[in-house]
């Protein structure tokens, strides 16, 4: 029996574009409970990532694919990712060799390190009611006359759409180098991607109030501020109402986060298909007598920011709903020679108007290293 081990230190969330780095542990474990160890012999390993897309059946309607082959004899060594798996392998990178003719003594280990980059003209990971797409490190192994085995490590690839490329990339090849500081250049403009992407992800703490008046047929309700459009995963969402410049009383408000999943035209199972819309949090407040009040919403780190692809397009919103009064409602006001014991008693029956708003929304990737622990898989051959 041989125990594959995964680990990445850093985390399981990337950024497209960025380098993944993975330590794979090959050892020999020693049993307890066997009389005898004897020494295993591998013939390779190599290690590759891919994404899987899965679609609903019921609402995306995929062109016709021709017969794909996904079966692996016990005698092939071509390593084939997403064998066994449903879905589409919509992109992977090019396998690489961890060994070949490996033998590990009772007890022996083994550790192989795999880089490599992030493609960038992928999708993010999502899971939809409609599609998915999921990244996953799969790390292949043989033993000498056995079948291939398959290590799959899941991840997440967060994507930032609009990163700037460097305004001149030539210059890194006519600019003097110094010999001294050959391995600090390199390791700088590796991570050149990820400091681009949080330069630009600095955007999201600018503050802007925008101010709208929530009115409905009868007149104003209220006035709404929110201090910016545009958040990163982890953020919360702060927004304030002034109700004390309404004409109408506002008995009730809830505020909710949401995200679209429209599929595009060409993919509808049916015309006019509908969006799918997921609720990831809600703030419910009874305001009458209010004059002002806020609300705050977390966006939580494990959703998808606004994405678009050929087949489906992600997009995030505030959703709005008011209950308001159709006739004025009296406030009570507490007397000087009030007696100690009072008792009020809310109205019977109000005559109510609801209306609901959507507020579009950006929600952008967060950083990736500081919020996100290590991961670890472990596999048995």
């Amino acid at each position: 029996m041989i125990e594959v081990v995964a680990s990445m230190a850093r985390g399981p969330v990337f950024l497209a574009g960025e380098v993944m780095e993975c330590l794979i542990t090959f050892t020999n474990p020693i049993s307890h409970l066997s009389t005898s160890a004897s020494s295993e012999m591998l013939a390779w390993a190599s290690a590759q990532i891919h994404c899987q897309f899965h679609a609903s059946e019921s609402r995306v309607a995929l062109p016709a694919q021709g017969t794909k082959q996904d079966v692996q004899a016990e005698s092939d060594t071509v390593l084939i990712p997403s064998r066994g798996e449903g879905g589409q392998c919509m992109l992977d990178t090019p396998p690489k060799i961890l060994f070949c003719d490996l033998r590990l003594d009772p007890g022996e280990s083994r550790t192989y390190s795999y880089s490599e980059v992030v493609p960038n003209d992928g999708p993010p990971s999502f899971r939809g009611q409609s599609v998915k797409y999921v990244y996953k490190l799969t790390i292949g192994c043989q033993r000498v006359s056995s079948p291939i085995k398959l290590l799959r490590v899941p991840f997440r690839v967060l994507v930032l759409h609009g990163m700037p490329e460097p305004p001149f990339p030539q210059d890194e090849e006519v600019a003097p180098s110094n010999p001294f500081l050959e391995e600090e250049e390199g390791g700088r403009r590796d991570d050149r991607p990820l400091e681009r992407a949080l330069d630009m992800l600095t955007i999201t703490s600018r503050r802007c109030p925008h101010l709208f008046n929530i009115t409905n047929m009868r007149g104003k309700v209220a006035k709404f501020c929110i201090f910016k459009t545009v958040y990163r995963l982890g953020e919360d969402i702060i927004g304030t109402f002034d109700f004390s410049e309404g004409d109408i009383p506002c008995i009730q408000y809830s505020v909710s986060l949401q995200s679209e999943e429209e599929i595009q035209q060409g993919y509808q199972r049916r015309p006019g298909q509908s969006i799918s819309v997921t609720g990831h949090g809600r703030h419910l407040e009874s305001c009458l007598h209010t004059a002002s009040t806020h609300f705050s919403l977390p966006v939580p780190l494990n959703v998808t920011p606004g994405f678009s692809t050929d087949i489906v397009t992600l997009r995030w919103r505030l959703h709005f709903e008011f209950v308001t009064s159709r006739e004025p409602m009296e406030s009570h006001n507490v007397l000087q020679n009030q007696p100690e014991v009072t008792v009020w008693t809310g109205a019977e029956h109000v005559d109510v108007d609801t209306f609901s708003w959507d507020l579009p929304i950006k929600v952008l990737p967060t950083n990736p290293g500081c919020r996100f622990s290590k991961s670890i898989c472990t596999y048995e051959l």
